[in-house]
């Protein structure tokens, strides 16, 4: 299938693919959020399979491409350009009717990370990335192995420095950076969050998402560790056992 490309920037990688499934709808939009450490080397091709998988199990998708260290982004711009690129979807919900009713965003690795992040746009302070009130509102978070905590994945160092890669500076240097960026600042969220984590993943350690399920249903929200077969990459990879436990998830909550 050819997806639709929508674009909200000059920059190259300030574009979506819109995918219609060739025959009737389900209701509602998936959001398809690449990883890749935020970096440039890895782009939204990541997220192409995902969507065409989904689009033929009837799912609208829209895979969001965005800025990365390396080719523009980081700080600002990768969390102004997600912000941006959710945003464009309800132009595209006007010219097709899409039902934005129930939203998922379907996160992987990096991509969790701005999934949930995402989720907690309305609570960031006014002048933050992002801040404001969504056009299109999320109403569930599937996370593939997200890096979550972003504060404990710059102590340990994941991804050769990722985190100091994405935000250019160290936490002792710029707390407030680090808060606003963190998806754990937003705890607790008003949606559902299934955080899925691959039970041999040695890229993203599943403390990840461990210990952003649990401080965030301490706090009263609705968030749910799921380990699902297989490694870091099985989860997108469709034929996947992984792959069939994050269809069911991404069912579980486009039905809720």
């Amino acid at each position: 299938m050819t997806p639709q490309r929508y674009t909200y920037g000059d920059d190259p990688s300030q574009f979506a693919e819109l995918y219609l499934p060739a025959g009737e709808h389900l209701p509602g939009v998936v959001v398809v959020i690449h990883g890749g450490y935020w970096r440039s080397g890895y782009g939204l091709d990541l997220g192409r399979p995902l969507a065409e998988d989904l689009s033929s199990r009837g799912y609208v998708c829209w895979n969001l491409e965005y800025r990365r260290a390396g080719n523009g982004g980081g700080w600002p711009e990768t969390f102004a350009d997600v912000s941006a690129g959710m945003d464009l979807l309800a132009t595209a919900a006007d010219e097709h009717s899409l039902d934005l009713g129930t939203t998922t965003a379907l996160g992987h690795s990096a991509g969790g990370h701005l999934a949930v992040w995402a989720a907690g746009r309305s609570t960031l302070p006014a002048g933050a990335p992002g801040a404001g009130t969504p056009l299109v509102p999320l109403t569930g978070v599937v996370s593939q192995s997200g890096v979550l905590n972003l504060a404990a994945a710059h102590e340990q160092g994941l991804g050769d420095g990722a985190v100091l890669n994405l935000l250019g500076v160290d936490p002792a240097e710029d707390p407030v950076r680090y808060r606003l960026a963190d998806p754990m600042t937003a705890i607790p969220l008003p949606i559902p969050v299934l955080a899925l984590h691959g039970e041999d993943d040695s890229t993203v350690p599943l403390s990840q998402s461990d210990s952003y399920v649990t401080t965030a249903a301490a706090a009263g929200a609705t968030a749910e560790l799921i380990t699902i077969p297989g490694d870091h990459f099985a989860m997108i990879t469709p034929g996947t056992e992984a792959w069939v436990r994050v269809v069911q998830a991404v069912d579980r909550l486009m039905a809720a």
